[in-house]
């Protein structure tokens, strides 16, 4: 493997995290953390261009890392969940509470794949279709923790 090639595996795969044997998507969601706590430090203002950005960068690397491993939408990639997670928390502020709910919910509608995360995971492919159903998770989650930060429960 090329250097190139491992570095895309090191962004694609969370840092590593979507090698652990066991619930990859779970453990890339933890490596999203710190990709969150920029919303501590960025401008709201820039908010946008930072997950636009960072979706971008998602579609790259499990593309790349699609073509790499030879697999489609192997487990180990996880910079997906990363962008979907970014995008959850992107309404709400950050605090340990929502970021708990968050990850909660967001994995919720990551694993059970609800009406629209389907329709994106089946009709898309390669890098897009490894990581729209992931933000379309966390626009669902968005709204769900969105609407429970709103009733007072954070």
């Amino acid at each position: 493997m090329t250097l190139k090639q491992k570095l895309i595996m090191f962004f694609a795969t969370g840092c590593y995290s979507g090698r652990i044997p066991f619930a990859p998507g779970t453990f890339g969601t933890i490596a999203a953390i710190p990709f969150v706590l920029v919303f501590l430090i960025i401008p709201s203002s820039f908010y946008g261009v930072y997950i636009a950005g960072l979706i971008l960068a998602a579609i790259y690397f499990s593309d790349q890392a699609e073509k790499i491993l030879g697999k489609k939408d192997p487990g180990c990639i996880v910079i997906d969940e990363i962008a979907g997670f970014v995008v959850t928390m992107s309404w709400v502020p950050i605090n340990i509470y929502t970021l708990s709910a968050g990850f909660f919910i967001f994995r919720f509608f990551d694993i059970v794949k609800l009406g629209p995360v389907k329709y994106f995971e089946n009709n898309f492919s390669g890098g897009a279709g490894v990581v729209l159903d992931d933000i379309m998770a966390g626009v669902l989650s968005a709204l769900v923790l969105k609407i429970l930060y709103l009733s007072g429960i954070f």
